[in-house]
């Protein structure tokens, strides 16, 4: 295992700035200027920069190594961009469940994947390759259904349409629809 801060420093600040550019083009830049913040936190950057690999994400590392990230807790639970931090108890089951996202953290996860799939396919990238990622997940049963569908219906025309079609559809529409 290596320490490559410069390199994660680097990916980090890469990623984080399409997601700002992607945010301000879909109508929600102030809210894209504060993404991935805890990212720089000692408790993201330094594991981070432990298992940086540059084709995936460093919380993978951490999990193979410890059996979990704590990195992940902490940036999930500080960033509502992430439908984990969504989570909620029942109150009739008392188990945790997903709760709807609102539609400007959906606007915001759809940035954020897309700008992932950029950062880590590099030349592969293809604007069906978000959509490519979600489907082959297990994303659609950690998710509510309806904030599972929002998010299809934006990687869908973001594959069939464009980044430009799509991203000013998303600053024109105050409420997302459920495919």
């Amino acid at each position: 295992m290596s320490f490559h801060p410069i390199r994660h420093f680097i990916t980090i600040t890469k990623h984080r700035n399409e997601v700002v550019r992607l945010c301000f083009k879909a109508g929600i830049g102030f809210q894209g200027l504060f993404h991935d913040l805890s990212k720089y936190s000692p408790t993201e950057f330094i594991p981070g920069a432990r298992y940086y690999t540059g084709d995936q994400s460093p919380n993978n590392g951490e999990r193979f190594d410890k059996g979990y990230s704590l990195a992940w807790m902490h940036h999930k639970g500080r960033n509502k961009h992430h439908f984990e931090f969504w989570y909620d108890y029942d109150m009739k089951t008392k188990k945790l469940v997903p709760m709807d996202m609102p539609d400007r953290y959906i606007k915001e996860m759809f940035c954020d994947r897309v700008a992932a799939s950029k950062t880590y396919n590099k030349a592969g990238y293809t604007q069906e390759s978000p959509l490519q990622y979600l489907t082959k997940s297990t994303a659609r049963e950690k998710m509510t259904e309806t904030t599972y569908r929002k998010l299809l219906y934006l990687l869908r025309m973001l594959a069939e349409k464009g980044e430009k079609e799509t991203l000013r559809f998303m600053r024109r529409t105050k409420n997302l629809p459920v495919e």
